[in-house]
């Protein structure tokens, strides 16, 4: 299906994605499985602004697309049967994998994983939560530092039967203020490879081209200029950011 069909075939709901916060409906566009939330059913929120939730998904998918390593699925703004909103290829994750996981604190993997913290389940008994040490999710990681992330849940990462790893759920992205709140926080103060960093400076030129004019359509101009020093910082210090701030660095469920 071309570009152009995804935007004005017609889309027709199948199903309803109960476990969001926000309205969510499985849907499909021709033959084309998709994630369709509409502007409408975005919950308000005291710090992210009104209705804008779709097209800070759509700015994260165009972010993604510069750093050129396909964390967000293909992402778009359509009308739809309950009113324009962000639109999203449906992928389908191995049933088998999770990249991220909870396991009792005595039983953590030796190798392959990274521990981000320590807590206690239902019975009282001590859980690790790990997450893979890939490149596909230090990737994610690094992309989440860049768009601000306040809602990496360990849910929100789609681990897939090739490898790949595809990061959703976006609309909590941009904020000019520090909100970065993830589980991947297992390369705290790791240097940055230089793959990862080219990405960065792909990033960083694209905001004076295309990609600027792009997210321009979709964010505030100081959202923008966060988004622009975010860059700079993280290229300049060359590693992993740490937790900052009093809020929770990680968000709230886990899952």
């Amino acid at each position: 299906m071309s570009a152009t069909d995804l935007v004005t075939a017609e889309l027709t709901i199948t199903g309803r994605i109960t476990t969001a916060s926000n309205a969510t409906f499985l849907g499909a566009i021709g033959d084309v499985v998709v994630v369709y939330k509409p502007r409408a059913g975005e919950s308000p929120l005291w710090d992210f602004p009104s209705g804008t939730l779709a097209q800070r998904e759509v700015a994260a998918y165009l972010v993604s697309q510069t750093l050129g390593w396909g964390v967000v699925p293909q992402t778009w703004l359509r009308d739809g049967p309950l009113g324009e909103g962000m639109v999203q290829l449906w992928q389908e994750p191995d049933p088998d994998h999770s990249a991220v996981d909870v396991v009792a604190s005595d039983d953590v993997p030796e190798a392959g994983w990274k521990h981000v913290l320590e807590g206690e389940d239902e019975r009282g008994r001590l859980v690790t939560l790990v997450h893979e040490d890939s490149p596909a999710l230090r990737r994610m990681a690094v992309f989440d530092a860049l768009v601000n992330n306040a809602d990496r849940k360990g849910g929100h990462i789609l681990a897939m039967t090739d490898g790949h790893r595809y990061g959703v759920d976006h609309g909590l992205t941009f904020h000019p203020e520090h909100k970065l709140r993830t589980i991947l926080w297992g390369w705290v103060g790791e240097a940055l490879s230089a793959e990862e960093l080219d990405g960065i400076d792909r990033v960083s030129e694209g905001l004076d081209g295309e990609l600027g004019r792009d997210l321009a359509e979709l964010l505030g101009a100081e959202e923008i200029g966060a988004l622009a020093a975010r860059c700079a910082r993280l290229r300049s210090v060359g590693r992993f950011p740490a937790p900052a701030g009093e809020m929770s660095p990680v968000p709230w469920p886990l899952f």
